[in-house]
């Protein structure tokens, strides 16, 4: 059997790799040497394509830098390669192999799965960590999953990350912020640490790019690593799928109703095809909600023989609801996943035969000069059209239902999809790269650089809030507090300002809630039932003051399942918000801030509100008819969101936490105020002029 060389131990003679090129091999298959004869689970790893080029890979990590591999889907690169790694000898002497994920669920559910294959207990010898959420021990963590942010999160203690032996990027083709700023900081941390070894992991992504991006820069270029036979130049690796034959079926023409048409599908395929589970891709949650409900009346026409169970799958459901659609279908019932794109990639769900692909997803799009985020649903790429396609072969020949023409896919849809970076809000990623100590953001070595526009609008924001110097750098002490907090910045400095306003057990409470996707539950079929219940908890000054008597009520009630099941609220939601609270407690202790309650004074939280969001100020447009507003700093036509407790009834001034638009410019979590407060928190930003109406 080969033998490999452990970090620590004396380096062997190793074989000339022709510079990074291509490589493929496998290793021989060694014998047991466990008494039981391998797990079922240690010979399914066994079957994984991946799994031959186990030796390929310890060879190419152990020789350069920089490995990438392009596995398709199926391959098991995502649970394996980490494994590999460590029995190469990468975990030991108290180091640790990390594992990026651009998203939680994914996290989560490879980690449970890695964990299971090495026969452990999650949170020991394999953990993982997302945001609000760390399971591991520091003491027994040998492979670690976390989300891209946190590991960024991480560099705020550790800059060169000195922990990890080696860090896997995978799922590198989805291009998040995160990815893109990580993968620009590893390049800048493997300079320093030639020890470092990266892998980049993905199914679609362009090798040659990724390649050229790690190799391509002035300052790389005639880099020398510390050991003169580690090979600078990445490798590149390409591994098989195990997915069998997916046929494709494009429509002969297209369809105005998309959502229509997969239910359609579904029901076709139920009828007419072979046994075979069946997965769904839509936009969001509002579009599968809708599915889900279609189906569910189709279901009980037909009572008990319908033969179909139907599950939804999307980033804000409940971790219990999510569990359901990894597990077998029920005997004689054919599962049906409606999914958004979070199904794509990294998640394995056994039994699908049949993908049906709505051809949309949905995607953000922040446009700096209106300062606008629009959440709207765009055609996918071709790259996530195959992804999703692939996902049909899986257990054995599939099929793939496209509810869009051919000519359409040929000709019309783009061959990689926009990154997040170049369409995105960036106040958040400028802020943790000052914090690193990278001042010269514009020079940063970006895979896809961002939009000066957007990056000129993120330094604004960031010097309107204090947090930001006129040298643009972090003011001290508050700009290095809103670094430290692992919230949006404007929350960040909300929470810092309560301090000293004495609110501070308040605002922890509101800045929870805005950090967890909506606390109720959707109403769809019972909107007039959750508009009442909701009114219960509501108040004139708004959301944000409604938000304290939730969780009052939620506490009250011994965060009770029930008390939210009777009030549209979502209890996981609700117990996620007492956590997140109760670390944002802790965080601020370690920065010596004081926490108080100003025991129902609503003024001073309101004013805590402004001192983080007096951009976001919008007055009622005089004599409106129909609640327009328009912002304060820009003009921008809006309206408050009808989920807001503060719709219909219209105060002459508010603040809001974000926009959404749709057919119209929509205020989320809306807060009434006083505008001379605005003066009062803001006086650099703002100035007081009487108007030609009144203004309370």
């Amino acid at each position: 059997m080969t033998q490999f060389w452990r970090p620590g131990a004396e380096r062997p003679q190793i074989l000339d790799d022709e510079e990074g090129g291509v490589l493929f091999y496998s290793a021989p298959q060694s014998s047991s040497s466990s008494g039981f004869g391998y797990s079922i689970l240690e010979r399914l790893r066994k079957r994984l394509p991946v799994y031959k080029y186990k030796t390929a890979i310890q060879f190419l990590v152990e020789n350069h830098a920089t490995t990438i591999v392009v596995g398709e889907t199926g391959s098991g690169k995502t649970t394996q390669i980490p494994q590999f790694l460590r029995e190469a000898g990468w975990a030991e002497g108290g180091r640790m192999i990390a594992c990026t994920q651009p998203r939680r669920l994914a996290v989560q559910s490879v980690a449970s799965r890695v964990a299971e294959e090495m026969d452990v207990k999650l949170g020991e010898e394999v953990g993982y960590a997302i945001r609000f959420e760390n399971v591991t021990n520091p003491d027994t963590t040998k492979i670690k999953f976390l989300t891209d942010g946190v590991l960024l999160r991480e560099m705020m203690d550790d800059p060169l990350l000195t922990k990890y032996s080696i860090i896997i990027v995978d799922e590198a083709h989805e291009r998040s912020i995160s990815t893109d700023m990580l993968l620009g900081l590893l390049k800048k941390i493997q300079r320093r640490r030639s020890e470092l070894r990266l892998v980049i992991s993905s199914a679609t992504i362009d090798a040659k790019t990724m390649s050229t991006f790690f190799t391509g820069s002035k300052k790389h270029q005639g880099l020398e690593a510390k050991d003169d036979k580690l090979n600078m130049t990445p490798a590149i690796l390409s591994v098989e799928g195990k997915s069998f034959t997916v046929e494709i079926h494009y429509l002969e023409e297209p369809v105005s109703d998309y959502l229509q048409a997969a239910v359609s599908t579904v029901l076709s395929i139920h009828s007419q095809e072979a046994p075979g589970d069946i997965l769904v891709f839509l936009t969001g949650q509002d579009d599968i909600d809708a599915a889900v409900q279609l189906l569910t009346e189709d279901t009980r026409s037909h009572g008990k023989n319908s033969g179909l169970s139907i599950l939804p799958l999307y980033s804000g459901l409940p971790r219990g609801d999510q569990e359901l659609v990894f597990s077998n279908s029920p005997r004689g019932k054919r599962k049906v996943v409606i999914a958004t794109n979070i199904a794509e990639t990294s998640l394995t769900l056994e039994g699908i035969v049949y993908v049906i692909d709505s051809g949309f997803s949905k995607q953000k799009f922040f446009n700096p000069i209106s300062d606008i985020e629009n959440l709207v649903v765009a055609p996918i790429s071709k790259a996530s059209a195959r992804q999703r396609a692939g996902r049909a072969g899986r257990v054995r020949p599939g099929k793939c239902f496209r509810l869009y023409t051919e000519d359409h896919y040929v000709t019309q849809m783009a061959v990689e999809g926009v990154p997040e970076m170049q369409r995105s809000n960036l106040v958040s990623l400028v802020i943790q790269l000052k914090a690193l100590g990278i001042d010269n953001i514009l020079g940063f070595d970006w895979l896809a650089p961002p939009s000066p526009e957007a990056m000129i609008r993120a330094l604004e924001v960031l010097y309107s809030l204090g947090v930001l110097d006129d040298d643009a750098k972090l003011t001290t002490p508050i700009g290095f507090q809103v670094a430290e907090i692992p919230l949006d910045p404007m929350i960040s400095k909300m929470v810092i300002s309560s301090c000293s306003l004495g609110c501070s057990e308040e605002i922890l409470t509101i800045a929870a809630v805005l950090s967890v996707q909506s606390i109720w539950m959707s109403a769809r079929g019972a909107q007039k039932e959750s508009d009442e219940l909701k009114r219960r908890f509501a108040v004139a000054e708004g959301d944000h003051i409604s938000f304290l008597n939730v969780y009052k009520g939620f506490l009250q009630s011994g965060k009770s399942s029930k008390w939210c099941s009777q009030n549209f609220l979502n209890y996981q939601t609700m117990k996620k918000v007492v956590e997140i609270r109760g670390q944002l407690c802790r965080l601020l202790n370690r920065l010596g801030l004081t926490l108080k309650s100003c025991e129902g004074d609503i003024k001073a939280v309101r004013k805590a509100v402004i001192a983080g969001f007096f951009a976001n100020a919008c007055r009622l447009e005089a004599y409106s008819v129909n609640g327009m507003y328009k912002t304060v700093r820009t003009s921008q036509e809006v309206y408050i969101h009808p989920s807001s407790i503060l719709h219909r009834v219209n105060p002459k001034w508010v603040v809001y936490h974000s926009l959404v638009s749709t057919d119209k410019h929509y205020m989320r979590n809306v807060i009434a105020i006083n505008p001379s407060w605005l003066t009062e928190a803001a006086p650099h930003f703002y100035h007081f002029q009487k108007p030609n109406y009144p203004v309370s």
